[in-house]
């Protein structure tokens, strides 16, 4: 009875394998003679005070000492933008029976949403208000909204 073709091609992958692991120490022992016979290239690299690298050792009396405790290793914080943290807009829209609604910035036109517990004064559509923002869950909240006379 014959060999099934799933016996042969394992046979085949496995005698593929076997001849590129030869191969390569074959590759691995001639690059290791190489490097015996060559004994070129620099043994050892010196990097100069300018970041050159250099046959020669740094003269010890040129080196200058850091004093470790003087490197910074953080992102610098970032100062606060000096600017009035109350804005000034126009009610566009508010619905008490669902108790939110939107308000447009006089400065940049932009809508940013209120809900009824950041209202100090009761407010109505195309109302003035001064207000604040502060970041919510879905971006920035009008928050403390003041009705303007």
């Amino acid at each position: 009875m014959a060999r099934s073709q799933e016996s042969y091609s394992k046979r085949e992958k496995e005698k593929k394998r076997l001849k590129k692991r030869e191969e390569k120490q074959k590759k691995k022992e001639a690059r290791k003679e190489e490097a015996k016979e060559g004994g070129g290239g620099i043994p050892f690299a010196y990097v100069d005070k300018f970041g050159n690298l250099t046959e020669t050792p740094q003269d010890p009396e040129e080196k200058e000492e850091i004093d470790a405790s003087e490197i910074v290793l953080e992102v610098p914080k970032r100062e606060k933008a000096e600017y009035d943290p109350v804005r000034k807009g126009k009610v566009s829209f508010f619905d008490y029976s669902k108790g939110f609604g939107f308000i447009v910035d006089q400065e940049n036109q932009e809508k940013y949403f209120c809900h009824i517990s950041g209202l100090l004064d009761e407010i109505n559509e195309n109302d003035k208000v001064s207000f604040e923002l502060e970041k919510g869950l879905k971006g920035l909240n009008a928050v403390r909204v003041k009705l303007l006379d």
